[in-house]
């Protein structure tokens, strides 16, 4: 037996790969086409007057699915004998094969755990491939039917459509990554796109772009939704009329359903301008209904206006646009001048208008390939021109969009990048910024010195200072003694000492300073420059230290003292001057004259007790 090398099961894995990519695209489109026909089946059955059998149902079903992909049908059984074309798309149709064949190509091209997945282009051509087979086996089945597909629309657009869906899903499954192009590509566009600058400036148009058009759909469709409401008799008329039994009316409101896409593009275009052709003869446009129009007995088709010229109310659609090139500018200002970005890495104002006009370009090409599929010819006579003209409404969403989408961005980026207060836009830290500016601070020590030369002056020629003038606070009724320890501490202070009331340094703040007064005030000045500098800022309370020197506390800890002494200790006096004042009293000099407690006949002799640090006597 022979051993197979490594590179015959590279390629048998290889091709294992690319059949199993093929399956892929042919199960999705088997998916697509078996959810319609089952649909179409349901419809049939429920119908009370069938006109033909499950034959002609599945041709009829392959004929919808192949024209939800863009195909063109024929409508051969008319009352003038004269095959009728059929190429309105319901764009809701479109979503599900699109859907299908995007995720079959993403699925193929991602890798396997412990094995390399299939080239990229290998799996592009193998869902392509897969799916084109049911398409052309779904075109053979009906041939014969009563929608018959054109064969000239097989290649284009159905082959386009699902290769295009296909690309989408290879691209999404390898990150969605912007270049490299390939090597048949034009050497400018491949140097272009390896640059940093230009990806993110395309991107950001496209990005524009893509807002622009969704705007436009959603104007569509509000205006749309706002005729409907107006005509809904009419509307409601036509529904009932259709059909008599409920599985016809399901079918036109499944039909309904599906073209609300169409209808949504149709009041874009009318809002853009240029309007729709209602037949050969007649034209909706802001301005006025003109000529005679042919329009089919359908709901949607009541939002149509009348015939005449337009009113105010017409007019107003055209709010439309410039709501689309507004969403054009914004999103074209955000990236211009991010708000996580200093000012020096903004756009410059022709990067601005570069990327604008590149946006609007995006925009008209979307709107027009859009519109170029929402309508269509439904018939050879009047009908052969129903629906949006797309020449038209690209070059207006172009100008619209480019009007007044550049002023607007630049407008917004120059508000963006002048607009002080926005901490995003400052290009200096707040941490940097001083807090106060010098004449500030200078006015603000000249209150706080002032303030306190003021209560010296009142602390000197008076012996009770209030614990306002103090503190500078007033009493609150849940913390009484923060008031009242200021008053005691100064009314003691202007007792012992006579005029030295000003209060002594210390480490720790007062309750009514802040740990950044102004420099040269002292730590008791109160007044407005000893806060931060603004009018509304209250002093913080750091260390409630009162209540500790209070005469209650003060007395009560004398007592506990007393009592444990066992009566040695001199009762507690409120009177600087009285012997058992603690203050003098706290270190009595003994019979023996070392530093130890002294007695109530050298408190009355006035001798000061010694300092209990120095030495004592020698024996």
């Amino acid at each position: 037996m022979t051993q197979r090398g490594p590179k015959a099961t590279a390629e048998r894995n290889r091709t294992l790969d690319l059949a199993s990519a093929l399956v892929r695209g042919a199960v999705a489109a088997g998916l697509g086409l078996g959810s319609l026909t089952v649909l179409v089946m349901v419809v049939w059955i429920s119908s009370p007057y069938p006109d033909s059998g499950p034959g002609g149902v599945l041709r009829a079903a392959a004929g919808v699915w192949l024209l939800a992909h863009g195909a063109g049908l024929v409508r051969p059984d008319t009352l003038s004998g004269v095959p009728a074309p059929v190429s309105m798309v319901p764009l809701l149709l479109v979503l599900g094969p699109v859907w299908l064949a995007h995720r079959a190509a993403r699925d193929a091209a991602e890798p396997e755990e412990g094995r390399p997945g299939p080239s990229r282009a290998g799996a592009f051509c193998a869902v392509t491939a897969g799916y084109l087979l049911v398409v052309a086996g779904a075109a053979a089945c009906a041939r014969g039917g009563s929608l018959r597909p054109d064969p000239d629309t097989l290649v284009f657009p159905v082959a386009l459509v699902v290769a295009g869906a296909a690309a989408a899903g290879v691209w999404t499954a390898a990150g969605r990554p912007f270049g490299p192009l390939p090597s048949w590509s034009p050497l400018v566009l491949q140097e272009a796109t390896a640059r940093t600058l230009f990806r993110d400036r395309a991107e950001a148009a496209c990005r524009s772009a893509a807002a622009g058009v969704t705007v436009l759909l959603g104007g569509g469709a509000l205006l749309v939704a706002v005729a409907l409401g107006r005509n809904a008799g009419a509307a409601q008329d036509a529904f009932l009329g259709l059909a008599g039994d409920w599985s016809g009316r399901f079918a036109v409101l499944l039909l309904a359903a599906s073209l609300v896409p169409n209808a949504a593009l149709w009041g874009a275009a009318y809002g853009l301008g240029p309007g729709f052709a209602l037949g050969t003869g007649a034209t909706a446009t802001p301005l006025g209904l003109d000529g005679t129009p042919a329009v089919p007995r359908f709901p949607l088709l009541a939002a149509v206006p009348d015939q005449g010229p337009g009113s105010l109310l017409n007019g107003a659609a055209l709010a439309v646009p410039v709501a689309a090139a507004l969403a054009v500018a914004w999103f074209t200002a955000r990236r211009a001048a991010p708000a996580d970005a200093p000012r020096a890495q903004a756009w410059s104002t022709r990067e601005t208008v570069r990327v604008v006009l590149l946006a609007a370009l995006g925009c008209a090409a979307g709107t027009a390939l859009l519109t170029a599929v929402a309508g269509g010819p439904l018939g050879t006579g009047a009908l052969r021109e129903f629906g949006p003209v797309w020449w038209l409404a690209g070059p207006a969403a172009l100008v619209w969009t480019a009007g007044i989408g550049v002023p607007a961005a630049l407008l917004l980026r120059l508000w963006r990048l002048r607009t002080q207060g926005w901490a995003w836009r400052r290009d200096v830290p707040e941490a940097d910024v001083p807090p106060a500016t010098a004449t500030a601070r200078a006015a603000a020590a000249a209150r706080a010195a002032a303030t306190a030369t003021a209560v010296e002056a009142e602390a000197g020629g008076k012996a009770e200072v209030t614990a306002e003038a103090v503190v500078g606070r007033r009493r609150r009724w849940w913390a009484p003694w923060r008031g009242r320890g200021g008053a005691a501490g100064a009314a003691g202070d202007a007792a012992r000492g006579g005029g030295a009331a000003a209060p002594a340094a210390s480490s720790v703040p007062a309750p009514g300073t802040a740990p950044d007064a102004a420099p040269g005030a002292s730590v008791g000045a109160v007044g407005p420059g000893t806060g931060r500098g603004d009018a509304g800022f209250e002093p913080y309370d750091f260390l409630p230290t009162d209540p500790w020197h209070e005469n209650d506390f003060r007395e009560a800890r004398w007592a506990s003292l007393k009592r444990g002494s066992g009566g040695l200790m001199a009762d507690f006096a409120t009177d600087p001057g009285d012997p058992a004042d603690p203050a003098d009293s706290a270190f009595p000099t003994g019979p023996t004259g070392s530093a130890g407690p002294a007695g109530p006949a050298d408190c009355a002799a006035g001798r000061p007790a010694p300092d209990p640090d120095r030495p004592g006597p020698t024996p």
